[in-house]
């Protein structure tokens, strides 16, 4: 290796020993920032910590993370110790934190809605054993939760009271008595107007009485007899408020202007992206550009019928699901009938219900999603699967091409996963496969793509990302994933990944996967668990 190569590899375990620590004070801050009771406690913490920061980039010349780090300890000088935060000073610690935060962004991120570590409200955990709560936080901690400990249901109430969590993991005996812990849920869910998810943790197995009432207060899970880390984040992911649903594209073809612009009143009100068309010869262009989950076609248009339109759309293979929804005043049922065996999934007649109409696109919109997911995902990571992987590097080289931006891909693979699944089993190597899929939907954006290649190999399309941008954002992942403890029973390990990296030259599809498969291999040549760049 030259002396030169010797160097930018010196260069970028450096830069990622400064972006960790920077991690590091952006999670203390949150801490302070969702628990204000505990902000003394955590004052030093942070002081203590962007103090390091600064150090480390100031010798790593990092200039950007030093002053940020220096603008952070500027403030916190005016922030006396033991002393209440003012809303006055939270406000210019903020600045600075967000000063920070663009620092360890990829340069393309500011406008791409890149993910916020810990932004999220805690999750509490309300358990008699006070080694296992601890280890259910650091756990929690490395997939971006924010957890906190309860020893009494005093406690735990007025926590609830300063902040509502994310959900609540839960003796069932929890504060002693028989049942303790589900009247202790009992009483906080009378405090909240929307209830809070509660998991349930039982040494028995519960008689139907006790999981009734368990499930009457909230309980969405009831384990027994005790919980698995790996299966608990799932649960609570699932009930985050971070996992939102993406609003319904819908395509709304209508000759009359008024019904048009009504309608796209209607969908918006509902919280759907509306995309509206009055001209029928416009339907090939909107239907490349807006690409719909669902179609509402008016039935009868000058110059064609929606019918027609219905027959062209169905002739596309990417449009052959898409609900098609026909809206006319025509109410003869054999009409209805035959335009629906058109191409057509339902019919609704003018004057349109603005609550019928709303029912019916949930319904249908929901139905669709469930149907596209099993074709183009991954039933056990929920990932897409390695043809839609392949045919979204296709659509993003094409949007690369046209402008004028990096594109990177990168294939991971776990490092040993035969023998992790010989030694515990194929049910952990399941768990193993959808923690990584989890770590990585939480850390990176949502314009990047991840799949599921096939076995233990994941595969990452990141847009608009250089390739320096991306072996940091990947090595970051790798690093943060390898200290993540696995447990099968009683026997804890650790799993890592390899990745090669290659940023796209202007190739197709196929050889710049080529170029990703054969940087991983040299990763799996040099050891494992580390991240190899294409060479250009």
């Amino acid at each position: 290796m030259s002396d030169e190569s010797q160097k930018e590899k010196l260069r970028q375990h450096f830069a990622r020993r400064v972006t960790t620590q920077a991690r590091v004070v952006l999670d203390t801050w949150q801490k302070i920032h969702e628990d204000p009771t505990q902000a003394q406690v955590y004052r030093n913490a942070l002081e203590a910590a962007a103090d390091k920061l600064v150090r480390y980039a100031r010798r790593f010349e990092m200039e950007s993370h030093a002053r940020a780090g220096e603008g952070i300890l500027a403030k916190l000088a005016h922030w006396q110790p033991d002393t209440p935060l003012s809303t006055a000073h939270q406000q210019t610690l903020e600045e600075s934190v967000e000063t920070l935060r663009h620092s360890t962004q990829r340069r393309s991120d500011e406008n791409n809605n890149a993910p916020h570590p810990f932004r999220r409200t805690p999750v509490y955990i309300a358990l008699a054993d006070d080694e296992s709560a601890a280890r259910m936080i650091k756990q929690l901690e490395f997939f971006g939760f924010r957890a906190s400990s309860f020893k009494t249901p005093n406690d735990l109430m007025s926590a609830c009271a300063l902040s509502k969590p994310e959900t609540i993991l839960i003796d069932i005996n929890f504060g002693g008595g028989a049942s303790s812990g589900i009247t202790t849920i009992e009483h906080l869910q009378e405090q909240h107007d929307t209830p809070i998810p509660i998991i349930f943790m039982s040494d028995e197995d519960g008689s139907i009485e006790t999981r009734l009432r368990a499930s009457r207060c909230g309980g969405e899970e009831f384990f027994y007899p005790a919980v698995d880390p790996g299966q608990l984040i799932e649960k609570i992911e699932s009930y985050t408020h971070g996992n939102t649903v993406e609003p319904y594209r819908v395509l709304v073809l209508d000759d009359s202007r008024a019904q048009a612009k009504f309608m796209e009143t209607v969908l918006k009100k509902a919280g759907m992206n509306a995309h509206i068309i009055t001209d029928p010869m416009q339907i090939i262009t909107a239907l490349d550009e807006f690409s719909p989950e669902i179609i509402l076609l008016d039935m009868y248009m000058p110059g064609c019928t929606g019918m027609e339109i219905a027959r062209v759309i169905r002739q596309q293979d990417k449009f052959h699901s898409v609900p098609i929804i026909y809206l006319s005043a025509e109410d003869d049922v054999g009409k209805q009938l035959h335009a629906m065996s058109l191409g057509g999934d339902d019919f609704l007649t003018k004057p349109v219900d603005p609550k019928h109409l709303i029912a019916t696109l949930h319904n249908r919109g929901r139905r669709a999603r469930s149907l596209l997911a099993l074709m183009i995902r991954d039933s056990l990571t929920g990932l897409f699967n390695h043809t839609h992987t392949l045919y979204l590097l296709e659509q993003e080289i094409v949007r690369a091409r046209q402008k004028d931006q990096p594109l990177c891909f990168a294939m991971i693979d776990l490092d040993y996963f035969k023998k992790v699944n010989d030694t515990f089993g194929h049910p952990i190597g399941d768990r193993i496969l959808r923690s990584l899929s989890m770590f990585l939907k939480q850390r990176l954006r949502k314009t990047d793509h991840i799949g599921r290649y096939g076995g233990e190999e994941f595969a990452l399309i990141l847009p608009n990302t250089r390739p320096g941008d991306a072996r940091n954002v990947v090595n970051e992942i790798r690093e943060r994933f390898s200290d993540l403890v696995q447990e099968a029973g009683d026997r804890q390990f650790k799993v890592t990944f390899s990745c090669g990296l290659a940023a796209w030259q202007g190739e197709s599809s196929q050889s710049l996967c080529e170029r990703a498969d054969r940087a991983l291999y040299v990763s799996k040549a040099h050891g494992r668990n580390c991240v190899t760049l294409a060479e250009e």
